[in-house]
This record gives C-alpha cells, structure tokens and sequence, in this order.
C-alpha cells in the first residue's frame, strides 16, 4: 500500500524526456474483451497503476488465468470462468471500487447467459448513469433487474439478437459494453450515437482481429455482424493521451524542456492544437513532442478579439479528462480563458486550492471557470491540499510543481488509480517530490 501524501517542493525546472504509459482507459475494456474468448490473448503496454491492477484481480476471481510474461505484458485464458465468483463478499468489495468494472458484464452476458454486478466506483466528478449500458444490453435481449437493498445490478438472457440501438447519450464505456455483447450476439447490430474515441477504435480492431465482423471503426455509425465464438489474438495499448496532456502543461507551467517519448501523435486529435492556442510551443520529432523551454505562453483570442473558451465534448472534440491540466496551466499563461466542463458537473470544484495557492479564477458556476493567467507576475505559493480525483489531483500536482515553496497533496491513492509511478518518473526529471 502505498503512503497516501505527497510532499513536493515547487519551482524546480525539469528537464530530460518521459515516456507515457499504456492508456488506462483502453486497458480497462480491452482487459474485459478477454472474457469473450477461451483462447489466450496477450495483451502489451500494460500500465501499472491501481484501477487496472484491481480489475486484473477480479479477473483472477472469476477463474481467468492470468499470466504476466513481462514488466508491461500478459496472457490472459478465460476457459475456466467461474460465475459464482460473482455473489462472493470478495467480488462485491472490489468491483465497487472500480468503475470499469461494469464492462464485465457485457462479456459475460454474451458468452455465458448471465453477470451481476455492484454499484460500481470510481471518480467523485458527479452523476455517471449506467442506464446507457443497461438499455443497451436489454435491446439486445438481455433481462435486466437492480436489487435495491443490495445495490446490486443483475442481467440474463437466453440468447442476445442483433437489433438496431439509437445510443442515448455517446458514452465510452456504454459503446464497448454494447460492442463486446453485439459481438457474440445472433444476426446485425446497428449502434448509432455510438463513440468513436481511439479506445473504442482500439477495442474494435482487437475484436475484429479476434473474428469478430465489426464495420464503421472511426465513425458514429457501427455496424456488427455476429459471429458464434472469436479467437485468441496479440494486442498493444495505445500511450495514455491524458498523460501526454498532463506532461506537456506540466512542462509550460514548470518552464521546462521535456521530450514526450513514443506519442502516436496520430492518435490524439485536437489534444496538440488546444495546447497550441494556449501559447505552448510543441515540436513533433517523429512520434515524440518536444516542447521547449519557455518564459511566457499567450492563450490565443478569438478572431473578433473575445476571450478564448476551451469546452471539453465527445471525441473528436476536446477530452474531459484534460480540463482540469488546461485548467491549472491558464493560471500562469498570458491572458484569460472561459473552462466550459459541459461533460461532469464537479470537475472544477479543486479550483478553491489553486485560488489558496494564489492563482486568479472566478468559478463561474458548476461547470465554467474563468481563468486570468498571472503571466509569473507572482508564482503560485505552495499550500496543504487534498485530491478529489485522478485528474484534478494531477492538476494539483503541476500546480504543486510550479509553486513557490512546500505543497503537501493528501489523499494522493486517487491519482496512484491512474498515474504509473508517477513520482519515481518526475525525480528523474529532477522534481522534488517524495511519498511521505
């Protein structure tokens, strides 16, 4: 278990390169995809952080013999699922502190009839509904009930049938849950609104390479066309775009130089123009982002001349989970920027710590900030703080890196969720921080 508080001492340049690690939000569904074959699938660019280690455990519990083959790989074997895993304390305890656990059930629905889970976890960023995963599943024939007094969700079917589902909302997780069930299911299945995110793009081409018959990758539109069983197949993780994100505000808000090793620069849609608007200079050097050493950074404005507004939205637009590094490096820009969080109604509730910290930021209301950058005319002081969540604890942690002084981040088991060693990776860099 790892100590839960950082303690960093602020206003060190860094400076050498970093290499981002696998993508976790690939890893949680391509992991559960395992479950939909009794083949070996092997499975490369593991990262090593909580959320992914815990659902690698409940696989374990469900009879998947899971290998580790190197530092980042595994095999994975589901011959031998056992479903009474599934109403044991053990099961119950962990599945509720991890949200992508809910993508087990579609597996587990299409190739065995029946799953269960618990109200499952993760962030505290405000209302997440898993009605998009259930009417989903149930439009392809699955029986749905929710025991209230267990808090526990339990589907069945006697066999899933291809069906034409308009998505409601155009949700991640609920696009792979519906994919991973469409897959196994009897005839097409036709998912518009679905979302396109390179994860969702990821986990499809795996399927497809698996045997699956999955048309529109990239787009809103799938098209799936069922298939009686898939085979094993080899797959690699994308890197994390959130953590390249993360490095390359860390780098403008610590005047630092920092070469982001190994990108797929392809991959990350409009991540590298946002940041550009935002005054950061970024080289691409192949598939590695150099960004330079700089003073200053000068947020853009609009063509007429008005403040620049950066609103997160479903890809290909602007990902949530970099509102909140965006966020933190306006404090120290040259200019002024309106955050729109349209996708999370608590995102911006850490904004208190950066204004004790000396940043200038009128929050607006639960989902618009505006950000005045103090252009380092003084530089944010270092404070005691605590994590609300994987991305805004990060924000608090470049925050913490740029700041004059000792910060003392709590609760910090939020960001070791998401964040591979992620201070064994900044003291290379020449950060001053320390687990206490």
């Amino acid at each position: 278990m790892s100590q839960d508080a950082f303690e960093i001492v602020g206003g060190q340049p860094l400076s050498g390169s970093i290499q981002p690690q696998g993508a976790k939000n690939e890893a949680l569904q391509v992991l559960c995809a395992t479950l939909l074959t009794d083949d070996i699938v092997t499975i490369s660019n593991v990262p090593n952080i909580r959320d992914v280690n815990r659902l690698l455990d409940l696989l374990r519990g469900l009879g998947v013999a899971v290998e580790q083959v190197a530092a980042d790989t595994y095999t994975f074997c589901a011959k031998s699922v056992q479903l009474e895993f599934f109403e044991s304390p053990e099961f119950q305890a962990n599945a509720r502190k991890i949200r992508g656990s809910v993508m087990l059930i579609a597996p587990l629905l299409a190739r065995f009839g029946r799953a269960f889970l618990p109200q499952p976890g993760g962030d505290k960023i405000g209302r997440r509904r898993l009605d998009t995963h259930f009417l989903g599943l149930q439009k392809l024939g699955g029986a749905f009930r929710y025991d209230e007094e267990k808090n526990v969700y339990t589907i069945e079917t006697d066999g899933l049938r291809g069906t034409h589902l308009l998505m409601d909302e155009i949700s991640v997780t609920g696009t792979a849950n519906v994919v991973m069930a469409a897959v196994l299911a009897e005839g097409v299945t036709q998912i518009y609104n679905a979302a396109c995110e390179p994860y969702v793009q990821q986990l499809c081409k795996m399927l497809n390479r698996m045997g699956a018959k999955i048309s529109g990758v990239g787009s809103n539109l799938l098209t799936i066309e069922g298939v009686g069983s898939l085979q094993g197949t080899t797959h690699r993780l994308l890197p994390d775009m959130i953590e390249i994100g993360s490095f390359i505000g860390m780098a403008a808000m610590t005047q630092s130089a920092l070469t982001i090793k190994d990108c797929q620069v392809e991959e990350l849609g409009n991540i590298l123009p946002v940041f550009r608007k935002l005054g950061v200079e970024l080289e691409i050097r192949g598939d590695d982002i150099f960004v330079p050493q700089q003073n200053e950074y000068e947020i853009q404005t609009f063509i007429d001349g008005s403040i620049m507004t950066v609103y997160d939205a479903p890809w290909p637009g602007f990902t949530p989970d970099l509102m909140s590094i965006v966020l933190v490096m306006a404090t120290q820009a040259k200019g002024s920027v309106l955050i729109h969080q349209k996708m999370f109604e608590s995102r911006l509730f850490f904004v208190d710590k950066l204004i004790d910290m000396g940043a200038q930021i009128i929050l607006c209301d639960p989902h618009r900030a505006t950000v005045i950058g103090l252009n380092r005319r003084s530089q944010l002081r270092g404070i005691e703080m605590t994590s609300p969540d994987i991305r805004a604890g990060v924000a608090l942690l470049i925050a913490a890196l740029s700041a004059r002084g000792k910060s003392t981040i709590r609760n910090i088991h939020q960001i070791d969720r998401g964040y591979q060693n992620i201070d064994g990776r900044l003291q290379a860099l020449g950060a001053e921080i320390r687990r206490m």
